[in-house]
């Protein structure tokens, strides 16, 4: 059962636009921060580091997905993912919550804003 489920997963993310991916992959980084922060405040330490792992790679993904195109909002978003991946670590190790909880938010701008931009983009075109 679970290797249908990767493979559907595999198939489902392999015909999805570039646009859509990065929407999912900000998605991915609200759900595995939220679990990362009741795992912290269920004192779930094992859960808590698994979670800020995907987070993790999640942003590491986004850095590697950045076109090498030298502009300003390329250096942005590079040194914005880096900023929460130091972050994501500062609250793996003090177990803040509040670290999360800034995250969170800075995701949540993030998606709103992909999602706007994407939107306007498909009803210029």
């Amino acid at each position: 059962m679970t290797h249908a489920y990767q493979a559907y997963n595999q198939n489902h993310t392999s015909v999805e636009t570039p646009e859509k991916l990065i929407e999912m992959l900000y998605e991915g980084l609200l759900k595995f921060t939220s679990l990362a922060k009741r795992a912290i405040e269920e004192e779930d330490y094992e859960a808590k580091s698994k979670w800020i792992n995907r987070s993790t790679d999640i942003f590491i993904e986004l850095i590697s997905s950045l076109s090498n195109d030298g502009t300003d909002m390329t250096a942005y978003l590079s040194g914005l993912y880096m900023h929460q991946i130091k972050s994501l670590n500062k609250a793996n190790m003090e177990n803040s919550t509040a670290e999360l909880d800034t995250i969170i938010h800075v995701v949540r701008v993030l998606l709103e804003t992909w999602r706007e931009e994407t939107t306007v983009e498909y009803e210029v075109a």
